[in-house]
């Protein structure tokens, strides 16, 4: 295990349990507002993230606290993946330092060659992470469809039509949003366990969420995860098949997607790309705009 966090006199450190997770959840929270004026994550996020099959709760994170309460936590999964925060109210007293080293440990530990995770560009973490040698490996973008805007339709081919996909199909929307990301994530293939806990086991799924492009074959083609947060929709996963790009099917997913959230109460739409993807461009093309830039930095370990 990682070697014990020197902290401030007073603070104390201990591996997390899914009990934790809406304290956690209160720290990253703070920690957006702070950084990019708005709260992007969801408690469910966290509690999906860590009922995976294949993360291990207790051996993976760590959080920091001053009586009783938690002020900044870290955890480290597959691939060398990261994430970390630190309340605001507690920044500039080391224990942001001190996660980062615990992260790198951890991630060494389990035979990573590599820890990285996201910051706000700009952001105290990012300054951070700069300092103690992290480099940018790529970056990602949220953006926003401005209220009262559409995308603009554009209607299927002959034989193709969206829908809420039915629940023997989700192995299927498993596979499609899995090729389509491992063309550009350097990461092994998700376990489909894995994949289920973040999208019909998270926390308030409703089988509207999942919407899918049927193509005349039958065969599902295209995926978009619709998220709900209080009166905002946002596209957690979005892919098509590499052999049936270029048709529209994206484009008619995101109509779909927005349409289905705006009934069920979204009165803003949101997404996120990154620099590997070159989605970007089409994103704007179709009236979204950037609210906010992030990072992905990363130590070779």
């Amino acid at each position: 295990m990682p070697e014990p966090l020197t902290l401030p006199d007073g603070l104390d450190a201990r591996p997390l349990s899914y009990s934790d997770a809406a304290a956690v959840f209160q720290v990253m929270a703070a920690s957006e507002l702070a950084d990019v004026g708005e709260v992007v994550i969801e408690e469910a996020d966290i509690v999906s993230d860590w009922q995976r099959p294949s993360f291990d709760v207790s051996a993976s994170t760590v959080g920091v606290f001053e009586a009783g309460t938690l002020i900044g936590y870290a955890e480290v999964s597959g691939a060398g993946r990261g994430d970390a925060a630190v309340h605001p109210d507690h920044r500039g007293r080391g224990i942001g330092t001190q996660l980062a080293y615990w992260m790198q440990q951890r991630a060494r530990e389990a035979g990573a060659a590599v820890i990285g995770m996201p910051v706000p560009q700009g952001s105290p973490g990012d300054v951070l992470l700069e300092t103690l040698g992290y480099r940018v490996r790529w970056e990602s973008w949220v953006l926003r469809l401005p209220e009262g805007a559409a995308v603009p339709t554009r209607p299927l081919p002959d034989g193709y039509l969206v829908r809420e996909a039915e629940q023997d199909e989700y192995p299927a929307c498993w596979t499609v949003t899995e090729d389509a990301f491992l063309e550009w994530s350097v990461r092994d293939r998700e376990p489909y366990e894995d994949w289920a806990a973040g999208v019909s086991e998270r926390p308030g799924f409703e089988s509207w969420n999942l919407r899918v492009v049927i193509a005349p074959s039958a065969e599902v083609v295209g995926v978009a995860l619709v998220l709900m947060a209080p009166g905002c929709a946002y596209i957690a996963k979005l892919a098509t098949s590499k052999d049936q790009r270029g048709r529209g099917l994206a484009q008619a997913l995101l109509v779909d997607a927005f349409a289905a959230a705006a009934a069920h109460g979204a009165v803003r739409s949101e997404l996120s790309t990154d620099s590997r993807t070159g989605a970007l461009g089409l994103y704007e093309k179709v009236g979204m705009v950037v609210a906010s830039t992030w990072v992905n930095r990363a130590k070779d370990l």
